[in-house]
């Protein structure tokens, strides 16, 4: 019988739980605070971020890592993204050698500027062949009230990939297959900082044609930095890119989205961050995506004045005349 880990008690990381829950899947879902495990255990729902949500008797909630790792056959890793390492290096001890692990984070490590597989990878060099990312346009409370999506598992080793697939789709939850590592994980991450953009936009009042204008340049500056990188540009037309990009952009359920909507009202950034449980991931992104935008010698103009209002201090409505009355130039120029 199918054993699964959920490490992270997020939205996300409670969603993909249910998912599994619901095909009948054992699943314990990881919190390392006691009480909030216990909590979960007892109320069986995740009140802070699914309120209202059941969970199925397959789910069990537990503080205790041994029970959430140990001989399991897949690990599905939905912690904050600068949280990661510090979680592996808990859970490493206890890791079956046969365990999938499956980054569902979004994000890239600021200290290091590597993806989540990669952060794994270092981690837990002895399970290199059996890392995957999952990816797509996946807001977790429409996934979590059985609204159907698609996503999509990538992984170096194509029975990887396959093996995680067939545990994750379910019929409400298509899962494909890729081999893009890279660009399944930039796609997910990079499209945060353009939800904050498409935030700004919808606060400061700016219409659909200018959000439709944010999220296709913010697509050619995501796949410019992927392709650099060394993914595939097909995938940012996909499910990891457009699909994620477009579903983030658009809804007001995502957490970045909302970021860029409180911030154009006049909110200061800490406050924001601090008034919330949820960690809206496109704030450090950004600060990780223009580092390897200059390793890469990559230009990410939204991302670059995205950046001077985040951390500068620029105003939003300055930011639009800089961005529209740069040097004109062909549409595709500077792409892959």
């Amino acid at each position: 019988m199918v054993s699964v880990g959920v490490i992270g008690s997020g939205a996300w990381g409670t969603t993909l739980a249910l998912l599994l829950a619901r095909k009948g899947i054992m699943t314990t879902i990881w919190d390392h605070r006691p009480e909030r495990a216990v909590e979960m255990q007892r109320i069986r729902e995740n009140s802070i971020f699914l309120p209202g949500i059941h969970f199925p008797e397959t789910i069990r909630v537990t503080s205790d890592i041994v029970d959430a790792v140990d001989q399991k056959d897949l690990l599905l890793l939905v912690t904050p993204s600068q949280k990661l390492r510090e979680n592996l290096r808990v859970l490493t001890p206890y890791l079956s050698p046969k365990t999938i692990l499956v980054n569902a984070s979004k994000g890239i490590e600021i200290s290091s500027l590597e993806r989540m597989t990669e952060v794994i990878a270092e981690e837990l060099p002895a399970s290199r062949q059996r890392i995957a990312a999952l990816s797509g346009p996946n807001l977790s409370r429409e996934v979590a009230e059985g609204k159907p999506t698609a996503a999509v598992v990538a992984a170096n080793v194509p029975e990887v990939a396959r093996e995680a697939q067939n545990i994750i789709n379910c019929n409400t939850f298509r899962v494909y297959t890729s081999n893009d590592v890279i660009g399944v994980e930039l796609g997910g991450a990079l499209k945060n900082i353009i939800a904050i953009g498409a935030g700004f936009n919808d606060g400061l009042g700016y219409g659909e044609n200018a959000k439709a204008a944010i999220i296709t340049r913010g697509l050619a500056e995501i796949s410019r930095l992927g392709v650099a990188a060394g993914a595939n540009p097909l995938t940012f037309a996909g499910l990891a890119g457009m699909g994620d990009l477009v579903a983030t952009c658009a809804s007001p359920l995502s957490r970045n989205q909302q970021l860029g909507r409180r911030l154009a009202s006049g909110e200061k950034l800490t406050d924001i961050l601090q008034s919330t449980h949820s960690v809206a991931e496109g704030v450090s992104t950004t600060q990780a995506a223009l580092r390897l935008a200059e390793r890469y010698h990559v230009e990410m103009p939204i991302a670059r004045v995205l950046g001077q209002i985040l951390f500068e201090g620029l105003d939003p409505r300055k930011a639009v005349p800089e961005l529209m009355m740069r040097d004109p130039k062909g549409e595709l120029e500077g792409s892959f």
